[in-house]
Formats: structure tokens, sequence, C-alpha cells
């Protein structure tokens, strides 16, 4: 029997989770390594990064916790009842989702980018800068596609370590090739901002290589019969994957409406939310290393009809996740100059950003147990309600958003509307999942 549908809970989640939070830390250096190499080129160009930044955000949590999440979910079902056959035909479907979903992201934002990104605020060479980063990117987005499917099939058979391997070690290529293509080192070219994307894609094009190969010399490569398309396969899929794909989309719109917000306080306030909420999505990837356990270890169990177990499991990973999200929240609301001293030394965006800390990360915990909760969903293939969850969230920010800048409160009151919002995001999921009768399919 399978180690998933049978070994203790703990030792089985940390064994998987291990190598996702590794990960998650090398994601991290790319994130400052980018930004320090491109804030090496001035102000207008981190400007311009900053008006991407959400559309890369979007891209990466469709292709990886949302759909991704679907792949891994239907994979690991499959597995779970035994069906091997299955498993194999929803690899072929998922990589064909894959492939389409990146071809929509390229088509989408080279025709519409710059229209997009000069809604969002961009002007002259911020705009410029913005269109040369994104066109060089999201020609590659297919690229991201499939390394993220592949990733996420991986994981639906209880492989964590490879995907981690193969993505890590992109890393370990991105990180000097970005400072190369992006500041002109030795023999390389002086791209700017466009060398830090290029990069990028490079990156994920050498991480699906490794990985194709691991599936393809895997039990779950297709054959040629797998490859005929069925939609009732394609429905086991999109039916987690597309909901999901909603939810990191109302994510998205919320920090842009937020960042509206705020925007209208100045540069100072800008810059201090700007700080703080940087570390709120900086535990979005360390709780994804224990959701992506909780998604293949669920929905195997749940595919074997243990749907007591797999409840018992993905409580467990969300008070793990929680327990993370305390610490992070509980050291920075009382100590947020460790964090915001980082990044600056100015006296108002530092007391902008400890209010902001002082307000909201006391409710990270919260946060946290709702993304493991919605990741745990998605692995039981019931995934509506918590994505509803997002829904209210977005519904609530934007509404009390609204009413502080009608009536001219304060942005203490701001940052109080955002901290209801992980609240009851966080609040809603738990009384969902609770309530929810998960079943085998």
């Amino acid at each position: 029997m399978s180690p998933l549908l049978a070994a203790p809970i703990v030792p089985t989640l940390a064994r998987l989770a291990a190598p996702g939070i590794v990960l998650a830390l090398f994601q991290t250096a790319v994130s400052v390594a980018d930004t320090y190499y491109i804030g090496q080129l001035g102000t207008e160009s981190l400007a311009g990064l900053a008006l991407v930044f959400p559309m890369v955000m979007l891209l990466q949590m469709t292709s990886s916790g949302a759909m991704g999440g679907g792949v891994s979910s239907a994979v690991a079902r499959a597995l779970g009842a035994g069906n091997q056959d299955a498993a194999r035909k929803l690899v072929a479907h998922g990589l064909i989702i894959g492939l389409g979903c990146g071809l929509l992201f390229t088509l989408l934002l080279l025709v519409f980018g710059r229209g997009l990104y000069g809604l969002l605020g961009g002007r002259d060479v911020p705009l410029e800068q913005a269109v040369a980063y994104s066109q060089v990117l999201f020609s590659g987005a297919v690229l991201v596609w499939l390394a993220n499917t592949l990733a996420s099939l991986l994981r639906g058979s209880g492989n964590t370590l490879g995907p981690a391997l193969a993505l890590a070690s992109a890393v370990l290529v991105q990180v000097p090739l970005s400072g190369a293509l992006t500041l002109g080192w030795g023999p390389f070219p002086r791209w700017g901002i466009a060398g830090a994307a290029a990069a990028y894609v490079i990156a994920f094009a050498l991480a699906s290589i490794v990985m194709a190969i691991g599936v393809w010399k895997s039990a779950l490569r297709p054959q040629r019969a797998h490859w005929r398309l069925e939609g009732r396969l394609f429905g086991e899929i999109l039916r987690v994957g597309a909901l999901s794909s909603v939810s990191s989309l109302q994510t998205v719109l919320t920090a842009v409406i937020l960042t509206g917000f705020v925007a209208r306080f100045g540069t100072a306030a800008l810059a201090g939310y700007g700080v703080g909420v940087r570390l709120e999505l900086l535990q979005v990837p360390i709780v994804f290393a224990i959701a992506q356990a909780l998604v293949v270890m669920v929905g195997t169990n749940i595919g074997a009809g243990q749907v007591d177990r797999a409840k018992r499991i993905a409580w467990t990973g969300t008070a793990a996740a929680a327990l993370i999200c305390l610490l992070i929240g509980g050291t920075v609301a009382i100590y947020p100059a460790l964090w915001i001293h980082i990044f600056s030394d100015d006296a108002e965006v530092i007391e902008i950003g400890s209010l902001y800390m002082r307000v909201v990360a006391p409710l990270y915990p919260l946060f946290g147990a709702g993304l493991a909760l919605y990741f745990a969903s998605q692995g039981a293939g019931q995934v509506l309600k918590p994505v509803l969850a997002g829904t209210l969230r977005l519904v609530l920010v934007v509404a009390g958003g609204a009413l502080v800048m009608q009536y001219g409160g304060p942005l203490v009151a701001l940052f109080a509307v955002i901290s209801f919002g992980l609240s009851v995001f966080g609040g809603f999921t738990i009384y969902v999942v609770y309530k929810a009768r998960w079943s085998r399919d």
C-alpha cells in the first residue's frame, strides 16, 4: 500500500513539504536579486517592473497553484483509485491545457499589455520599461506554463523532490544570468530590463526540459493511445483548475485595487505599504510548500475512499501553515523594524510600514490557514466554497476601502480593512471546509 494512504501523517507531510520549502527560499532569492539588478538601472526601471508585477504574479499563480493544483489533484485521485491508465491520460490532457493557456497569456499580453500598464498608471519612461520587460517575458509564457504543469504532474504522483530540484537548479542559472544580461557583465550584452525577462524565460525553459525527462522516465509517461482527447478528462482538471484560476485572478485584483487606494495617501504611504505587503506575499510560496503536499495526500486518500484520513491530513497541514505564519506575523508585529529596515531607512516609510505590520501581521495565521485549506480542497476536488471565500474578501476590501476614501478616513482605517479581509478569508474557509462532506467521486 502507498505510504500516502497508510504512513503516519506528520512525517509524510514533512517529507513531501521539505523540498518545496527549500524551493521557496530559492524563489525569494530570485525576487530580491532581480529587484536589485533592475534597481541599478534607475527608478524608472523599478517603476516599470512594478507595473508588470501583477501580471507576472497572475502567470505564476494560475500555472502553478491554480491549474497546477487541478492537475495534481486529478492525477492523485486517479492513482489513489489504482487507475494508472487514467493518470497517464491526465498527463496528456494536462500538458495540452498548459500549452493552450501559455499561448493565451502570450497573445493577450503582447496585444493588450501596453494599454493595461497605462491603465495601471504607467507613463513615459516607466511605461516603456514595462513594455520592454513584458514583451520578452510573456513571449515565453508557454514555457512557464509547461514547467509548472510538469511539476504539478510529478507532485500529483507523490514526487515533490524532483520538481523542487529542477526549479531550484533553474534558479541557480537565472540569478547570475539575470545580472549578466541586465547589466552587461563581462562578454554579455547589456539588455537592460529586458535582460532580466530573458533570464526568467531561459530558466523556465531549462526546468521544462529537465522535468519533461522526469515525466517521460516515470510510470506517468503517456503512450500513443493516451493522447486521444476526452472531454471528461479535461473536465477532471478544469473543474478544480478553472475555479482556482478565478481565485488567483481575485487575489491579483485585490492587490491592484489596494495599491490604488494606498497610493492616494502619497509616495511614502505606498512605499511603506509595499514593504509590508511584500512580506505577506513571501509567505505564499512557504505555505504552498505545505499545500502542494496537501493536494497530493488529500487527493490520493479521497481517490482511495479514505475520507476521514483526508480530513485529518488537511487539518494537520493547516495547523503547520498557521503556526509558520504566526511566527512570522507575531515577530514583525512586535519588531516591525526587523523587516522594514532591509528596504528603507526613510523615517516616514518606517513609520507607515510599522503601522501596517502592527495592524495586519497579527492576522497572518488566518491567512495561512485559509491558503492551506484552499489547496487541501483542491485535492478533494471541491474548491468552489474556498474560492468564494476569496470573492468575499475582495468584495469587503473594495467596499471598505471605498468607504475610507469616500469619507476621508485615515490610513490606519484602510489597513484595518485589509486586516478584516484576511480574517474573513481565513475564517470563512475554515468554516466551509469543516462543514464540507468530502467523498470519492
